[in-house]
This record gives C-alpha cells, structure tokens and sequence, in this order.
C-alpha cells in the first residue's frame, strides 16, 4: 500500500512520518524498515500484515486508569523508529517485515475479531505503531464506528500531521519517555526528546487519557535526580495527574551486561515522583 507523509526528491523519496525525515533512494528503505521507496513512490510495507495479535488484560499495556479490568485485542506489525538498546521485543521491532512471521488482516477483520470475543478495546503495541501509520489509522476509524475504543502503546516519536490526523480516533496511550536527557535519547535509543514532549502535550490537549511509563536502566536514568527532572516537567506543564509507571529494567537484546534495576532504586524514585507532586506511581516489572 502506498504510504502516507512523504514528498518525492530526486532519485527518491523523503518520508515526513517522524522527526528522522528519512531520505530514501530507489529500493531503499527508512530507518524503521518497513517503509520503502519504489519507483518515486513510498509504500507501507507491513500494511494488513500483523506479527502479533493476542489478547491482554489494558493494564499489560500499562494503563491503570482507563477501562481497568477490561481486556482488549493486542496487535504489531514489525518496525520501529528508535534503536534502543535494551528493547524486549527486538525481534519484531528491529527486523523487516519479510524477517517475521506475519498474516494478512485486514483492518475490518481485526475490528470483527475484537467485536466476537466481545473486546471493548484494541491497542496497537509490543513495536512503534506509528512506523505502520496507514494500518493503524485505518483500524481505528472502523472500530469507532462499532463503538470500540483505541489503545495506543508509543515511544511517541512522530510528526505533528500524522498525530493530529489519528487523535479524533485515539482514546488513551501509554507513552514511554526514556529519559528527560536529549543525549541520553540520541546515545541509547537513536532519537530524540523534543518531539515526544510534544506528542503527550497534544495529546493532553486533545482529551486522550493519558498515561507515561519510564523504563529504569540500571546506572543510566535510575536516580531520584533524573526522576524528578521528569516529574518536574510533568507538573509544570498540568500532567501532574498523570499516572507514571516506573518500570524495572532486566538485560535484553544489546544491554545483557547490565544488572535488574535494584528494588531500592524503584522505590526511591517512586517516592521522588510523589514528593515532586505526581499524584499516582506505579511501579513495573517487579
């Protein structure tokens, strides 16, 4: 399926979808993968194409405050738009499309898998639901026309246009903030921290529940100080209601070398988030 967000360049295409503006000559792809320029044009490579469905409890997602005790229908495609280092589903977010088992669904099928097993919910999760824009957006429109709501699982690396046009849709999202360092983003993950604050500004401002998970990596971004640094920019920007999910770090994918985040160190933070006036923390992964 052709993609969205792009502009034709010479030899090639230049994606608009996230801040990394990928320039992509013929027979190229972008950072994510799964977005290839093919004669002048960009495609969607892994539309209809899911890796992964299943059925989870929302608070897997996590979101603690919306729609608790409710189940809702879990899908991925392969692809993301950041590299960080200790990803848990590396192999489905850091591979092409052809490098993963996948079926066809279309959005209309998925919209009536949830609907039989009487789900009152769909996320897009477990990669960057954004690096397949045109699926998600597509499964969206039809499960609020049959009345379910839309779960989105982010890093929230995206443009403002593909945002705005997806938010009317959009119910709740859990948004991962890795640190509130830029250079901490741009070392460890291959992005960057700027457009994500703007991503759950927007949509704060749009009326989407919203909720931030901050992964804590063991002698990276596990100190009271780079805690409350996140807190601090939650409050001073009215997210102080926010929920904030804390969650343990465990070695994975090119960060095996590093040890669980300690127990001491979540319960710390947590009660640096509180004391920086987050009104609800939760802890992960323990």
């Amino acid at each position: 399926m052709e993609a969205r967000f792009y502009i034709e360049t010479e030899g090639g295409v230049q994606c608009l979808l996230c801040p990394h503006h990928c320039r992509i000559k013929d027979g190229g792809r972008g950072i994510c993968r799964s977005r290839e320029c093919r004669g002048g044009k960009l495609y969607a490579l892994s539309y209809g194409m899911p890796c992964a469905v299943a059925i989870d409890p929302v608070e897997k997602k996590p979101l603690n405050r919306f729609m608790p005790g409710t189940d809702c229908l879990s899908l991925s495609c392969t692809g993301c738009n950041l590299s960080c280092r200790w990803c848990q589903n590396s192999s489905i977010s850091q591979v092409a499309p052809e490098e993963a088992e996948s079926s066809f669904l279309s959005p209309e099928e998925i919209v009536d898998i949830c609907l039989r097993r009487g789900l009152p919910s769909i996320a897009y999760t477990y990669t960057e639901p954004f690096t397949w824009w045109e699926y998600m957006y597509d499964i969206a429109v039809s499960a609020h026309r049959k009345g379910l709501k839309n779960i989105l699982v982010s890093a929230g690396y995206v443009e403002k246009a593909p945002l705005e046009e997806l938010l009317p849709f959009l119910d709740a999202a859990n948004i991962d903030i890795k640190a509130m360092d830029d250079s901490f983003y741009r070392k460890y993950c291959g992005a960057s921290l700027g457009p994500v604050l703007d991503t759950i500004i927007a949509m704060k401002d749009a009326g989407v529940h919203v909720e931030i998970t901050n992964l804590l990596v063991t002698g990276l971004n596990d100190s009271q100080e780079q805690v409350t640094r996140l807190c601090k920019w939650m409050v001073e920007n009215g997210l102080q209601d926010v929920p904030l999910h804390l969650s343990r770090f465990f070695p994975r994918y090119r960060m095996r070398d590093l040890e669980p985040t300690p127990r001491k160190a979540l319960i710390s933070t947590k009660e640096a988030a509180h004391a920086a006036g987050i009104k609800t923390v939760y802890l992960g992964n323990i």
